[in-house]
């Protein structure tokens, strides 16, 4: 089955790879013999999926999850196999839409406004206030 990331990006079934093992906690009677731990790794680095502008900020944004160009996500939520499938698809799918994602545009500084500025020092003065009334009468 491919991986849908966007309209824009399918990977396809050959290219992932699984991994099938023990998972940890509660299964059952059937918890030491099914393998319902899923890992399925794709890879970045040799991918004829990807354009060269999307294989380079996959391997600049993904660096420190990439083992050898390899992606990979591990699942074992569930107790089915076929479910923790599924959970590990879709948190590849996130991680690599995520990763191919526009940067933010850059935040442009602001000056507060009159009013902020004004309503800021009314509550100073007034804090002021309150506190030159708990003084008491010799100090001044």
């Amino acid at each position: 089955m491919d991986l849908e990331v966007s309209p824009a990006l399918t990977i396809p079934a050959a290219e992932l790879g699984w991994r099938f093992s023990r998972s940890p906690g509660p299964g059952g009677q059937h918890v030491n013999t099914s393998d319902s731990r899923v890992e399925v790794s794709w890879n970045v680095a040799l991918s004829p999926t990807l354009s060269e502008d999307q294989r380079a900020r996959l391997m600049v944004r993904l660096d420190r999850r990439l083992v050898g160009g390899v992606v990979t996500m591990a699942a074992s939520e569930q107790r089915s196999q076929l479910r923790n499938r599924e959970i590990a698809l879709t948190k590849l799918a996130e991680l690599v839409a995520t990763a191919l994602a526009p940067d933010a545009a850059p935040r442009r500084a602001t000056k507060p406004t009159r009013g902020s500025t004004r309503r800021r020092l009314a509550n100073k003065e007034q804090r002021s206030a309150t506190k030159q009334q708990r003084r008491k009468p010799s100090e001044e």
